[in-house]
Formats: structure tokens, sequence, C-alpha cells
């Protein structure tokens, strides 16, 4: 293989990507753009549920209720109400996601160690959110029916009773349970997808319609040497773009990597690789810059943003989607990132996803050089 030879195409496609204002946008700019928006108006988060209120019972303790209701962190009372129809309005309406009706017995029949109901209307448009809402003000009752009882047997001077079964919850790895911690990494794989999939898709088509793919065809130049020499620009620009996420990940958003900063840049190189040959692919498959685009973002970004894992769980899909998800490489390096950014594992556990990556890197690279040598290069 002829080191000058690569240069030479390394070259000759930099200085036309340094000439092209649409790709310099789409390698910088867009990424750019990606993390801002995953970062800040991406969040599977929830909290601040908003909540109207009808107290028809208008008691010391009913107003106690509604006060703790709004001192907790997921919830937000936004508005008290004279009657049932007026909540059921902002319900209707979407200016609220729960309903809280305490009923005018409601003190009376605490009082009376009697049943008190409240009753909670729901919003389940959104199901997900909705069944995590239900999931949040079903715990907050419990605590305050358990707190009322601790203080009804500290009354009656018992002793308090201990439940058979005390949970102690710990969480690993995202200890705040917030979504940004594994969406700003997870939008590393997207970012590299556009980069080096998507551009490298239109490197070798564009040749073919401006006509010179037969005058490269006819130099001293291998297939592997020209497909080396193509993919060389973007290898370093999606390694730039990726070290920008981490970057910003970590001043914007807080978000460190646990595990090692080296493990993290084999895996992103292995895997702009990846995404360079499958884009290199596609481009001498289609010959059409438009073809080649739309292919790409068919079978490169929507998949890794969709079915990598990253933001839906592969387990709740159907089975015929886990069974693609396991062929894009976006799922490997998806739990890459995560063992390196939340886990803080080491080759030990991830060699398995650099394993199928590796498998990849050679199957897509064999099928190009396959396809370049079939147009008449050497």
């Amino acid at each position: 293989m002829n080191v000058r030879h690569i240069r030479a195409v390394a070259r000759k496609e930099f200085y036309h990507l340094i000439r092209d204002f649409r790709s310099l946008y789409l390698a910088f700019a867009l990424p750019l753009l990606l993390i801002l928006l995953f970062g800040y108006a991406l969040s599977l988060d929830v909290d601040n549920i908003k909540i109207v209120v009808v107290d028809r019972d208008k008691t010391p303790l009913s107003r106690d209720f509604i006060r703790k209701l709004d001192a907790s962190s997921y919830f937000d009372v936004i508005r008290s109400l004279p009657n049932d129809a007026a909540a059921a309005r902002y319900l209707d309406e979407g200016w609220a996601t729960l309903a809280v009706i305490i009923p005018p017995d409601w003190t009376e029949n605490m009082r009376a160690d009697r049943e008190a109901s409240i009753q909670v209307l729901l919003d389940g448009s959104d199901p997900n959110f909705g069944s995590i809402s239900r999931g949040y003000v079903t715990a907050f009752i419990e605590g305050y029916n358990q707190n009322n009882l601790l203080q009804y047997l500290n009354r009656q001077g018992r002793d308090p009773i201990k439940t058979p079964v005390e949970g102690r919850i710990r969480v690993w790895f995202n200890e705040d349970l917030e979504s940004r911690n594994f969406i700003v990494p997870g939008i590393i794989a997207v970012i590299i997808m556009i980069v080096a999939a998507m551009l490298t898709s239109l490197v070798i088509a564009r040749e073919y319609e401006n006509g010179t793919m037969e005058m490269i065809l006819s130099l001293p130049v291998k297939a592997g040497e020209f497909l080396l020499g193509k993919a060389i620009p973007y290898f370093f620009i999606a390694l730039a773009d990726s070290l920008m996420a981490i970057f910003m990940g970590q001043v914007l958003f807080g978000i460190v990597m646990k595990s090692s900063f080296l493990l993290m840049m084999l895996a992103s190189s292995l895997y702009i690789m990846v995404a360079l040959s499958l884009g290199l692919l596609i481009s001498i498959a289609t010959k059409s810059q438009l073809v080649a685009n739309q292919i790409a973002i068919m079978t490169t970004y929507l998949p890794s943003l969709l079915l990598s894992d990253f933001v839906f769980p592969r387990e709740n899909m159907p089975l015929i989607l886990q069974i693609f998800s396991a062929i894009i490489p976006a799922t490997y390096y998806i739990d890459i990132l995560n063992g390196l950014f939340l886990r803080n594992l080491g080759m030990d556990y991830l060699w398995p996803s650099f394993l199928v990556l590796c498998g990849m890197l050679a199957v897509m690279s064999f099928l190009t050089l396959i396809k370049l040598r079939k147009e008449g290069m050497s």
C-alpha cells in the first residue's frame, strides 16, 4: 500500500471538504446543535407534575395535605378550583395532568378512624407519563398515611408498628435518575453516524456524478488506498466531534466519564471506522448523491436514534425490531458508552461489544473493497 497515494487522495478530499460550506455545516454546526437540543430539550424525567385541587372539605387538615403535596419536588399545585367540572376542564384542555378532589367529610372520617377517600383524576393520554405520575401520587399518599399512622400510635402511647419487609433501595450508576446522564453520552453515537456515514455516503457518488470516477479508475491507485484516502478527513472530523461532545457534556451538563478516557477513544475510533465503511459502501452501491443521502438517513441515522437502545429500551420492542437492532452498530457503541460513562467498566466487561464492532468493520470493509474492484479498480 502506497502512502503517497493515500496522502494524495486524502489531500484532494480535504480541499473539497473545506470548500463545501454545506459539508462543513453538517460536520460541525449540526452536531453542536444536536448536543444542545438533546441535552436541554429532550428529557425523560417526570417532575413538576401540574396538579389542580378541589378542596370541598376546607379544613386545616385538608389544607395541610395540599401544602405537603405542593412541597414535593414531583408535584406543582397550580390552582385551587371550586368544583369538579372546573377540574375536568383543566384536564380536558391539557392545563393539568392530575386533579385531586377532597370530599367534604374527609377530615371527619379521618378523626373518626373511618375510611377517608380522595379522588385522583389522571390524564392518561401519554401512557408513560401517566403511569409514572400515578406511581408518584400513590407513593405520596402511602407516605402520608404512614405518617398519620405513626402520629396516631404516638398519641395512643403505643410502639410503632414494624413492617415485616423493609425495602432499602440504593440506585447504582445513575444515582439521581436523570435521563440526561445517558442521553448526552448516547448522542455521540448519533453524531458520529451523521458525520461519518452520511457525509462519506456522498464522496464516491459525487465522483460518479461529476464524471471524474473514470479518470480515478485509470490512475495507479489501488482500491484500499483510494478508500483510506477518502475516509481519513472524515475520521478526524468525527473524532473531533466526539471530543467536542465529551467536553460539552462535562462543561454544560456536568456529565463526567467514570472509566478510562483512552478506552473511550479506542471505542470511538472503532465505531467511526465502522460508520465510514458503511457510508462508503452506500456511496459505491448507489452512485447518486440524492439516493445515497436518503439511504444513509434510513439505514444509519434513524436506526441509531430509534432502535439502538438509546431512547427506547430494546426489551420493549417487537421481536422483529429486536433482531434488526442486533445488526445496528450504534447498539454496541451505546452499550460501551453506558459502561464507560455510568458504570465505570473496563475491557473485561465490554469486550463483546468491541468484538462485534470489529466484526462489522471487517465485513463492511470487505464488501466495499469487492464492490470497488468490480468497478475496475485494482
